[in-house]
């Protein structure tokens, strides 16, 4: 059974998800802020966590819970379910390392969907390890499915589940190009334009970090995205 964390501050919203989540077949524990949420989860991580992004007197307090567990696990998966779905904290999330993120009015059953959707991802990766190549090389790049790591350069990369697909959908087939549809079939999620658009930026801020004269990931106007490798990166 997967074990759900939901950390949301109003009880009555908070138990609500509960009640739904348990009728679905998952054990879920609920938390009311974020140093009760973390004293927990640092004792035994979940198999998702569900965030709130203003938790009591903390503004941020969400946010802040994702970096925290972004140190625990760079794998664990992320969703913000939150009301305030602006730009600024949407892409905000994103950044921090979160697999989606939700706003509150998203109905009970499209919820459940995502859930699923990520939970399938997870599971997918899995079955695939032992039916793929354990290895994927593309110049510099090395994909280790079975570890569900991405490495530049012999240096290791921090990502999560959901950027781990997108770079794999990508550079599996170099010089293809992938519809923000086709990368979101790949990865098995279910998010809108804008949410690939911010995944992209954050990985190629993580191998910009690595290396400055990165430049494998195009756009290509009006099509989507394609993995090319450079003459510098090696063939």
């Amino acid at each position: 059974m997967k074990r759900i964390a939901i950390i949301e501050d109003n009880q009555a919203i908070r138990e609500n998800y509960q009640d739904l989540m348990i009728r679905h077949g998952y054990q879920v524990d609920g938390f009311e802020d974020r140093e009760q949420a973390l004293q927990a989860l640092q004792q035994k991580l979940p198999d998702l966590a569900i965030i709130d992004v203003g938790l009591g007197h903390e503004y941020d307090g969400g946010f802040l819970l994702c970096q925290q567990l972004r140190q625990l696990s760079a794998t664990l998966p992320i969703i913000f379910l939150t009301a305030r779905d602006n730009d600024f904290d949407t892409i905000s999330g994103l950044r921090l390392g979160a697999d989606d993120y939700l706003s509150k009015e998203i109905g009970l059953e499209h919820l459940m969907v995502r859930i699923s959707a990520l939970f399938r991802r997870i599971d997918l990766s899995q079955s695939e390890s032992s039916t793929t190549q354990p290895v994927l090389n593309r110049g510099a790049l090395m994909i280790d499915n079975d570890k569900m790591q991405v490495s530049w350069k012999n240096t290791q990369l921090e990502v999560t589940i959901t950027e781990f697909w997108i770079i794999h959908a990508l550079a599996n087939k170099p010089s293809m190009v992938k519809s923000r549809q086709q990368l979101m079939n790949d990865a098995n999620m279910l998010v809108d334009d804008n949410t690939i658009t911010s995944h992209i930026k954050r990985i190629r801020k993580k191998f910009l970090h690595i290396d400055p004269n990165f430049d494998e990931i195009k756009a290509i106007y009006g099509m989507g995205y394609r993995w090319d490798i450079s003459t510098e990166s090696g063939k």
